[in-house]
């Protein structure tokens, strides 16, 4: 049973109807899901989530599919939260926590977003979804699409793993491979968009893919007993998943599930392409697009993110921060926390590790504050970043 009541701009707060196939705004801006909360936590009771299957669906009432027969589930969601404590006592931290994504349907946090959208999008009529990716993304849609029968149409840089464009393949996806980045791929899904009768389901271009990963902050709150750690480390590219924790905290809060404590945010770009870190540094509204981007963490390969301007809020809301780290720093700390944890962590992920080692460096970081690291994918979807490294002899 869904407490949707309509979609509102996330800029110029105009509301839309929520029972029809919509992308952005009419300001261009993107639409964000709004609920009766009231009537959702008199139906909901926080007690009453251990009775129920350990996917993110569990939270069924704070997502917009209408009907439990709507959903178009691969049974993701309810990540493990691994405490590192290996970690944690080499560095000197209190509590370390790892958010693992990897263990998700095709291996990524993506099956999150692409769960909801796909769901939705069904639901609203569409017969043929479209989406530009460097990778997890288009995966993630291609097996939801496939398991709702609609249609995929993928478009990749030419510069895709081979892992990732087989991937889609295999799960019936139509891929277009596409001279230049993501943003380059997001311009032909929207020009042909008119002709070809396709759903744009790119990132923040719809309203639906943020309410699955508004799920990593509600599991995360019910993991930790509902309270909140101090620090939070994301991996951004998009920024669907920090845009999505926040929007799920004031859910929760106004639910009476939570205080108003808030964790500070920290996202995580690659020294290759930072436009969020660069416009939070130089105090700006919106990020300019970064040229020339370049990096092995094709999840971070964004050079404009068109919620740019609500992650600059969430970060100096939250009085968090925005940290840099090379391919370097990446890969030695997938060596790193692997060989401590025995996790696999993709690029992205081990960059939130390289980033919270240089914020305790610096003293941003107290070494007694509870963090929290996103994981976002499997290294094993990363296994040409490693072709052509110096292996230790043995």
């Amino acid at each position: 049973m869904s407490f949707v009541t309509h979609l509102e701009c996330s800029s110029c707060r105009k509301t839309h109807s929520n029972q029809e196939l919509l992308n952005l705004c009419e300001c261009g801006m993107p639409l964000l899901v709004k609920y009766d909360l009231g009537r959702t936590q008199r139906a909901l009771r926080r007690e009453a989530l251990c009775l129920r299957s350990a996917s993110m669906w569990r939270y069924q009432e704070l997502l917009p599919a209408r009907n439990a027969e709507d959903i178009i589930s691969l049974g993701e969601g309810f990540t493990p939260l691994i405490r590192a404590k290996r970690l944690a006592s080499r560095f000197g931290l209190k509590k370390l926590w790892i958010k693992d994504e990897s263990v998700n349907p095709t291996s990524s946090f993506k099956a999150r977003g692409l769960s909801v959208a796909v769901t939705m999008a069904r639901a609203l009529g569409a017969k043929k979804l479209a989406i530009p990716s460097a990778g997890n993304a288009a995966g993630a849609l291609a097996a939801y699409s496939a398991k709702a029968g609609l249609k995929a149409h993928v478009f990749m840089p030419r510069d895709t793993p081979a892992a990732n464009r087989i991937e889609c393949e295999a799960l019936g996806a139509k891929v277009t491979l596409v001279a230049g980045l993501i943003t380059d791929c997001a311009k032909v899904v929207v020009e042909r968009g008119s002709v070809e009768g396709w759903f744009d389901v790119s990132t923040l271009k719809e309203p639906y893919r943020i309410e699955g990963k508004k799920t990593l902050g509600l599991e995360l709150a019910e993991q930790l007993n509902w309270r909140l750690p101090e620090v939070i480390f994301y991996p951004t590219g998009g920024g669907t998943g920090l845009i999505g924790m926040w929007k799920a905290f004031d859910e929760m809060e106004q639910m009476g599930w939570i205080d108003s404590r808030r964790p500070r945010m920290v996202t995580v770009q690659a020294a290759g392409c930072a436009p969020i870190v660069r416009a939070f540094e130089q105090n700006q509204p919106r990020a300019e697009e970064w040229l020339g981007a370049s990096t092995l963490a094709a999840g971070l390969r964004v050079p404009r993110a068109i919620g740019d301007f609500m992650m600059l809020d969430i970060l100096r809301e939250s009085r968090g921060s925005a940290v840099a780290v090379t391919d370097e720093e990446m890969m030695e700390d997938i060596r790193l926390v692997g060989g401590s944890e025995g996790l696999f962590m993709s690029p992205e992920g081990a960059a939130t590790f390289s980033a919270l080692k240089r914020l305790l460096a610096s003293g941003l970081v107290s070494p007694d504050e509870e963090v929290v690291l996103f994981n976002t994918a499997s290294g094993l979807k990363y296994l040409h970043c490693f072709k052509g490294r110096k292996q230790d002899e043995g």
